[in-house]
């Protein structure tokens, strides 16, 4: 599979569809004729109604320019849209000049840029366009025409009401700005973070996928290959007695070599997922599965003290690619934090399998042990060198993935600081219910080897 760089997930997520901007204004500007021509034919209110007609052209003007230049897929960067936002503050802020400024009702739709902003733009685009609805509300507190009324009378609010209005859309600005971002942002964090697992589900996917291809490609490549083994049968029975020394010795060799690419594909074939022995082969021990865990860093170097003990017979399960992934990412972080030894003990019981990963380093942060398993959370020190390149490393997506994985097999996943007052480190422990953790696992034993029964005394003979 090809690699995936995480961090354009991010950039595409904030990009909306310029569509999206288009339907929105078209929804506004049908919103604003309705109230212009309502309060003036309506209501009877002397509106500037040629005036307010032609700022919300300018808007239609807009959109359909958009439309005719741009595709409906085309999606807007951060600073397009801001600037589209931008434009619709000050077309509301001319519309609302006209009608009677912060006096009219209508004043508080300065939130709706400025929320629309919070949920797809970075902070700082949102904080510009929140300066600009506030700076336009300011002006309008102080100038603006005056407020529509019946003919026969006159409204002016008090300066105090038109005071508590800009506070108003001051604060609502605030707190609906942050709230949005807030919110769209973890939404945000937590589906590339998904995005990021479901990739590495694949790619660990893909690599097991690799032995059913194997077995398929062995099944196809029989054929030509017995079909090479009897020409080859028959050029030696033909031509053996009467051929030189370096055409026998060429016949012979390619003899060998037929019957080597027969061993090997036979070896193929047993590992193919539709044979009787296919579960079988899926099937790992506990203490065979902690080993396969720790094999490569004993290849490194890294110093790793593994115990694999407990009460009854030894669990096994089916291989899980997930699993060994998620502990994998768990090991490494370990020997990445440990000061000298890493220790890995598999223990199990009657009712429970766990893993348990310690290490002698700084322990965990207390950040990350209030929000463990959340993503973006990450361990790491922007200046601390990286073992490796995995999927999502240094962005603190590896808890997260690794918790994901393992919990999908059923486990349950504790973080914690070793407690003893003399010692320090991390402690990572991995636990199953014996009986999710042997799910669809195949005995250990073949149960071929019962199938005759014992021969009776009186057949036993001698040798």
């Amino acid at each position: 599979m090809p690699d995936t760089d995480l961090s354009g997930l991010g950039r595409d997520a904030r990009h909306l569809r310029l569509d999206t901007f288009v339907r929105l204004r078209w929804l506004a500007i049908t919103g604003q004729s309705a109230a212009v021509v309502g309060a003036q034919f309506g209501l009877g209110l002397p509106l500037p109604f040629g005036w307010c007609f032609l700022v919300i052209a300018t808007s239609s003007w807009l959109n359909l320019a958009l439309r005719i230049r741009f595709p409906a897929s085309y999606r807007l960067s951060d600073d397009s849209a801001a600037l589209l936002l931008a434009f619709d503050i000050v077309q509301l802020a001319a519309l609302l000049f006209l009608t009677g400024g912060l006096q009219n009702p209508f004043s508080l739709l300065f939130l709706a840029p400025v929320l629309i902003s919070a949920t797809a733009l970075p902070p700082e685009r949102t904080l510009a366009l929140g300066l600009l609805a506030v700076g336009l509300a300011t002006l309008l507190a102080l100038v603006h025409r005056p407020l529509p009324w019946f003919a026969d009378g006159r409204i002016e609010l008090p300066f105090l009401y038109v005071s508590g209005v800009w506070t108003a859309i001051l604060l609502g600005t605030a707190f609906t700005g942050v709230y949005a971002w807030r919110v769209a942002e973890e939404t945000r964090l937590l589906a590339q973070a998904l995005a990021a697992t479901e990739l590495v589900l694949a790619r660990e996917q893909h690599l097991s996928q690799l032995d059913g291809l194997a077995a398929a490609a062995a099944h196809e490549l029989g054929t030509p290959l017995g079909t090479i083994m009897v020409v080859t049968k028959e050029l030696i029975r033909q031509l053996g007695p009467t051929a030189s020394p370096a055409v026998a010795e060429d016949l012979n060799l390619l003899r060998e070599q037929v019957d080597r690419c027969r061993g090997i594909l036979g070896k193929l074939t047993s590992l193919d997922g539709d044979g009787a022995g296919a579960g079988f082969l899926e099937t790992v021990t506990f203490s065979h599965l902690v080993e396969e865990l720790v094999a490569p860093q004993r290849a490194l170097g890294a110093g790793l003290d593994v115990s694999s003990a407990g009460d009854g017979p030894e669990p096994a399960c089916r291989r899980n690619p997930g699993v060994m992934f998620g502990l994998a990412n768990i090991l490494d972080n370990a020997v990445d934090f440990a000061e000298a030894r890493v220790s890995v003990e598999g223990r199990w019981s009657a009712e429970r399998v766990w893993i348990e990963i310690r290490d002698d380093g700084p322990g965990f942060s207390s950040e990350v042990l209030l929000r463990a398993g959340e993503p973006y959370v990450t361990t790491r020190s922007h200046d601390r060198p990286q073992s490796g390149e995995t999927v999502g490393a240094g962005l603190g997506l590896g808890l997260f993935i690794a918790k994901t994985l393992i919990e999908r097999s059923g486990a349950q996943l504790a973080l914690m600081n070793v407690a003893a007052p003399d010692a320090h480190g991390a402690v990572v422990r991995v636990s199953w219910a014996r009986h999710i953790f042997e799910r669809g696992a195949v005995p250990r034993h073949s149960p071929e080897l019962n199938i005759r029964p014992p021969l009776p005394p009186r057949d036993v003979v001698p040798i």
